[in-house]
């Protein structure tokens, strides 16, 4: 009896302290951070992160994708959080398909990798609007990024809605979740440094409202050096081995190493040699940095209107991961080897200040000793030109021009930033398939049959559309006196249409009279032609096309675009008469686009012709097709090159904005990685598309009959048009 009471006695007490132990490690769980590096449960370490993009991919590629980043050598992967895509209405909430942010989550989690998530909730990121939800600018009083109640009750909303979110799923680390770091606003400081106190202020209350929402995780404030306790500072750029946190106790943090750099539309392709990303990469850490961030890791693509203004719709950013999902080499392979390099080292970068010594009059090493014995050197070159050969610790080692090399145990060199294997295959685009053609021939509206509504004056377009279509019709009708002089000289008269952007079809009496367009550095437009018109009434039909929002700048919310005028006529006998506070009619989006042709459903609501009829080399025109899925699994894209400007889709999804009459302009001599760089060093397609080829997503594809259709503004040449598949 005595022996059966022992023996429960001791069951109930292991149970005991069975709990008890589960509740003091769910307890020590945690991150935190010192003036070395991030710890997480106590252990420094040395985290090497990559961005990729929940909605610039698609949830059956995130498995791949993720899977990819950890084999490459990766332990984080970061991500934004993108407001307009999860709240597109006040309070109605879309956390779905390529916005299932949970989802992402987790796949990552299922990977074993860490997650770095920037709420933001204000991205840039080349992301329409820079993450902001159209409505947020028409709140009464409301000024983004400032002192300013009304925006920062929306920003506290949204920013509390996703951190709930996190923790209902148990995705924190506390909670035995992947997310290790967060944060709040992003890349602020030079718009505060223009806004001066109002902006000061607004650090402080969006760092304590981040830190009071309680997530256990260090939050972040990117190039922002007055970042308040406990947010750390950090650096984003192509170097940040100067870089200092603010505070002596913050680890030395880089959330954006640029692997390449972004395309637009009417811009050179820019990308970086993996040679000087490799050097950025051992410079910051050998100068003590802990955390670095590839940005991007894989780029994706910009579907729909996503893209901010003049944005291309390829995401690819000459990424270590291609926008097709593909290993970019050699540049993927060999920053995998600099991570396995530098995991090789990692207790002893995070247990030892580094003791610096002159080789030369360029070269250096850093060597890491710790307590327990161990050792590791960083070997570095900062010549441009010369190779070297330097002794270190009785050794001989040759250092190719901007190069560092890491020394494990101080002795045997495991990788060198410069000395790339070569990788002997690369990516190719190889046609499967053409395409027989449907088309429809979009309407030009006029102000007294087809408009939405009327004014007085112009109005500014983004208030009109909200941001639901690209397009937006302004009409009006000059009457013209039949006794007017210069209609005995043929009728013409100059027309000058000035437009805040971003490009313009000006068309009278349903002809077209031309076409003109802005760029990502100057997006405002002016018309100004001669036009023929007649005696009696002349109808102006003006349509102003947006190539998406601002993302960045100071106070973008009020930059306007569409036609603002003035809108004059000049040769008249009366002088020039200013079309601009007359009435003004208006219709938001194309016909076809308001009748839905993008869809299967709505393409049977007009008579499409093919053959000889099929029109050609027109602006305004809609062409359908459908096609077989081709065998295999190799990633899928359009070839555009054939085209002019408008939007495609596929089954019903819009692939994104399509423009690849618009040439690249730029540089494009030969790029040498050695020295400092930037975005317009390194440059591809001077005189081509700026962008050709349109990535189909292989999910949103079925085997047979698939629904393809093409809006052309311009009047491109569809038959030109073809399916490629993307080989190695």
């Amino acid at each position: 009896m005595v022996s059966s009471m022992w023996k429960m006695l001791r069951a109930n007490v292991v149970i005991e302290l069975v709990f008890l132990c589960t509740l003091l490690c769910s307890a020590t769980a945690s991150v935190s951070y010192d003036r070395k590096a991030i710890k997480i449960n106590g252990q420094r370490r040395i985290l090497l992160s990559g961005s990729i993009h929940y909605p610039r991919s698609t949830p059956e590629m995130w498995p791949g994708l993720i899977e990819k980043a950890k084999n490459g050598g990766l332990d984080v992967i970061q991500t934004y959080v993108f407001w307009n895509g999860h709240e597109p209405s006040p309070g109605q909430y879309h956390f779905e398909g390529r916005y299932d942010l949970v989802q992402f989550i987790k796949a990552v989690q299922e990977a074993g990798l860490y997650v770095h998530l920037r709420i933001g909730p204000y991205i840039c990121a080349e992301w329409n609007f820079g993450g902001f939800p159209v409505w947020l600018k028409y709140i009464p009083g409301i000024e983004f990024r400032t002192d300013n109640g009304p925006f920062k009750e929306k920003m506290q909303g949204f920013t509390e809605k996703i951190v709930n979110m996190m923790k209902s799923e148990r995705l924190f680390e506390y909670q035995g979740g992947p997310i290790i770091l967060s944060q709040i606003e992003n890349e602020f400081g030079p718009v505060e440094w223009e806004i001066g106190a109002p902006g000061k202020v607004y650090v402080e209350w969006a760092a304590k409202m981040a830190v009071d929402l309680q997530t256990e995780v260090p939050w972040i404030m990117c190039k922002q050096e007055d970042a308040p306790d406990p947010v750390i500072n950090t650096c984003n750029g192509f170097y940040c081995e100067d870089f200092t946190p603010n505070k002596n106790y913050k680890p030395k943090m880089w959330t954006e190493n640029w692997t390449g750099w972004y395309a637009q539309f009417g811009g050179a392709v820019p990308y970086r040699p993996v040679e000087d990303i490799a050097f950025s990469v051992l410079r910051f850490i050998q100068n003590g940095g802990s955390f670095v961030n590839y940005y991007m890791y894989h780029g994706g693509t910009n579907f729909g209107t996503t893209s901010g203004r003049f944005i291309a719709t390829s995401y690819d950013y000459d990424a270590p991961i291609d926008e097709y999902g593909m290993p970019r080499e050699p540049k993927y392979t060999h920053l995998k080897y600099l991570h396995d390099a530098i995991k090789m080292c990692e207790w002893d970068l995070v247990s030892a200040d580094p003791t610096v010594t002159t080789l030369g009059s360029n070269q250096e090493a850093h060597v890491f000793s710790s307590s327990s014995g161990g050792c590791a050197a960083f070997l570095s070159n900062y010549d441009t030109n010369w190779w070297v050969n330097i002794t270190f610790e009785g050794l001989q080692y040759d250092l190719p021009p901007w190069s560092i090399s890491i020394l494990r145990d101080c002795k045997k060199e495991v990788f060198n930033s410069a000395k790339v294997i070569p990788k002997s295959f690369h990516a190719k685009m190889t046609p499967v398939s053409s395409f027989s053609w449907q088309s429809y021939v979009d309407e030009t509206p006029s102000a007294d049959e087809d408009s939405s509504f009327w004014a007085i004056g112009l109005y500014e377009q983004l208030n009109v559309t909200r941001d639901t279509s690209d397009y937006l019709w302004y009409m009006t009708d000059v009457n013209i006196d039949a006794n007017e002089g210069f209609l005995k000289k043929g009728g013409y008269l100059l027309l000058t249409v000035m437009s805040a952007g971003h490009a313009l079809h000006v068309f009278v009496n349903g002809l077209q009279a031309g076409i003109i367009y802005g760029s990502l550095g100057n997006p405002k437009l002016t018309f100004q032609d001669n036009v023929r018109l007649r005696p009696g009434i002349n109808k102006i039909s003006l349509l102003s096309v947006a190539v998406g929002l601002a993302n960045v700048g100071m106070h973008f919310e009020m930059w306007n675009q569409g036609v603002l005028g003035p809108v004059t006529l000049q040769g008249l006998a009366e002088g020039t008469r200013d079309l601009t506070w007359q009435k003004w009619s208006y219709k938001i989006g194309m016909k076809g686009e308001n009748l839905g042709l993008n869809t299967v459903t709505g393409s049977s609501s007009v008579e499409w012709v093919e053959g000889s009829l099929m029109a050609q080399k027109q602006p305004l025109i809609w062409y359908k097709t459908t096609f077989n899925a081709p065998e295999g699994d190799d990633p899928l894209a359009l070839d555009m090159n054939s085209m002019g400007k408008g939007q495609v889709w596929i089954n019903g999804q819009s692939i994104g904005r399509h423009w690849p009459a618009y040439k690249a302009t730029g540089d494009c001599g030969q790029c040498n990685y050695a020295g400092y760089f930037n975005e317009t060093k390194c440059l591809s397609n001077c005189g081509q598309a700026s962008q050709r080829w349109y990535h189909i997503p292989s999910s949103w594809l079925q085997p047979s009959d698939n629904f393809l259709v093409v809006f052309e503004e311009w009047g491109g040449d569809p038959t030109g048009i073809s399916l490629v598949k993307r080989t190695v």
